[in-house]
């Protein structure tokens, strides 16, 4: 139906073998610290699935659903949150799972709720990276693939809740 609108951009390979790395660098960095892995729902599910796998340290896994886009191919700018952690982070080295750090707001936002919980330390990992997009200056620690300004699809992503189930990156033809 749809998937013929979309052309592969980062390919299931490209995807996993990035995973991979991503995953024992985490390893080595959070060695001895036990982190709690917060994936944001509900763009990072498949992310998370696969980091989780390839990380060779004790972790935890929460939860969090926030919405900034509703079903548009454009951030409203304003970041709701739908659905909140279920666990205590407090003193705990915190690594947020995302699909995608686009305008910086969500993230901004997400940073903002979690750093009144006290973790020992937050930061972020996220499989792409619209640099471009940029509406606020925030850092993202570690990122799968910088990618240029596009809407993209698949691995998680959607447009309207369709076409997350794709296993690769693609970006959405007109």
């Amino acid at each position: 139906m749809m998937t013929s609108k979309v052309k592969i951009l980062i390919s299931e390979q490209q995807i996993q073998n990035r995973i991979q790395a991503l995953g024992a660098e985490l390893s080595e960095d959070y060695q001895d610290k036990e982190p709690v892995l917060v994936s944001i729902l509900r763009g990072s599910f498949l992310f998370l699935a696969d980091l989780t796998r390839a990380l060779t340290v004790p972790h935890e896994v929460d939860f969090m659903a926030v919405s900034s886009y509703g079903n548009a191919q454009e951030s409203t700018g304003v970041v709701r949150l739908l659905q909140d952690l279920s666990s205590d982070v407090s003193g705990r080295h915190v690594l947020v799972v995302e699909d995608i750090v686009d305008t910086g707001l969500t993230w901004q936002y997400i940073r903002a709720n979690l750093m009144t919980r006290r973790p020992a330390s937050l930061k972020i990992v996220t499989l792409l990276n619209k640099e471009g997009r940029r509406r606020v200056d925030v850092q993202v620690d570690y990122t799968g693939f910088v990618v240029d300004d596009a809407f993209v699809v698949g691995y998680g992503l959607d447009y309207q809740q369709k076409l997350r189930n794709l296993p690769y990156i693609g970006v959405l033809q007109e």
